[in-house]
């Protein structure tokens, strides 16, 4: 055994939170779409240091080192990593956990070994962004973002449309309710299958809402605008979804903590992905904290609530001398 000082790449990313699927119908010939941001919390973080061999460690060590795997596979990169998976996101509640770690892994071998590549090429080494483009897009930058939905005999990450920053001084809660995970993974591939395609009036109402009211309030900072618009967004595609959901929110804690939301005053109300997670917005500290402590309060330990600002950034990348051990 021996042991010397080395430099490893970390990589720390944050949750995104998905606002509504633009279209399920693919009458234009693209699917899915999106609207979503990220939140300052939770984050995860991981380091890859270089390695004969691949090896990972830390809670969900073995998907990460699938996903280096991948990445390396992709690049024909005959090399190892140690991969180190510090903090993870809470995994199958609606935040994008399986994308932000692929995309933390992968951003951290890119930069340790010099591979040139744009956020979309990391989703594609990797496999992400299949459906959804939310996470792929926040993990590059902050805002609020728009994602173009992807062409029907591709599987390509979805076109970045649009991104407009958000507020700095609006707060969102979210809050995680104890309770069945959400739907991932190959259940998520056969729900879309089963799934009715919805109204062409009402693929058409979401777009109206967030071209010409959703969007137009944040760049106007007007957080009852944008809530009203961003409550009907999910109140529709929330319909959309319940054939398979049971409801337009998940039944039970989440459906009842939306609820909840709407009455204490929180703006922009809604469930993010398939959840259980649920969130709320407000305007400032203050609020965020008072309603922070009723969801808490109304929910139990059992629950777990973050209260914070959107991300304004991307994934933060680093490189930092570790302590390593050979054998």
């Amino acid at each position: 055994m021996h042991t010397r000082d080395e430099e490893a790449v970390f990589v720390e990313s944050s949750a995104r939170l998905h606002f509504g699927v633009l279209d399920l119908r693919g009458a234009r010939g693209r699917w899915f779409g999106g609207i979503g941001a990220s939140t300052a919390y939770p984050s995860l973080r991981v380091s890859a240091a270089r390695a004969d061999t691949l090896s990972a460690q830390g809670e969900d060590a073995e998907r990460a080192r699938e996903f280096a795997r991948l990445f390396l596979a992709h690049h024909h990169l005959r090399a190892g990593a140690e991969i180190h998976v510090h903090r993870t996101l809470p995994s199958h509640v609606g935040l994008g956990s399986g994308t932000q770690l692929a995309l933390a892994v992968a951003r951290a071998l890119a930069e340790l070994y010099g591979v040139d590549s744009d956020v979309r090429g990391l989703a594609r080494a990797v496999g992400r962004g299949k459906r959804s483009a939310i996470g792929t897009w926040t993990f590059e930058d902050g805002g609020l973002v728009v994602e173009g939905g992807r062409r029907a005999e591709s599987d390509e990450c979805g076109p970045l449309i649009a991104r407009v920053p958000i507020p700095s001084t609006w707060r969102c809660i979210l809050a995680i309710p104890e309770g069945a995970p959400g739907i991932s993974g190959a259940e998520e591939a056969e729900a879309f299958a089963r799934l009715p395609r919805p109204p062409a009036i009402e693929v058409e109402r979401v777009a109206h809402l967030v071209l010409m009211s959703l969007l137009p309030s944040l760049a106007d900072a007007d957080l009852a605008g944008f809530g009203r618009a961003l409550t009907e967004v999910q109140d529709v595609t929330g319909r959309w979804f319940a054939p398979v959901q049971g409801g337009t929110f998940a039944p039970g804690a989440s459906a009842d903590l939306v609820r909840r939301l709407r009455e204490w005053g929180a703006h922009g109300v809604g469930q993010s992905s398939w959840g259980p997670a649920v969130y709320g917005i407000v305007d400032g500290d203050e609020l965020a904290r008072r309603l922070a402590d009723r969801v808490v309060e109304a929910m139990g330990s059992s629950a777990s609530v973050f209260a914070g600002p959107f991300r304004s950034d991307g994934a933060h990348v680093w490189r930092s001398a570790v302590h390593a051990t050979r054998s």
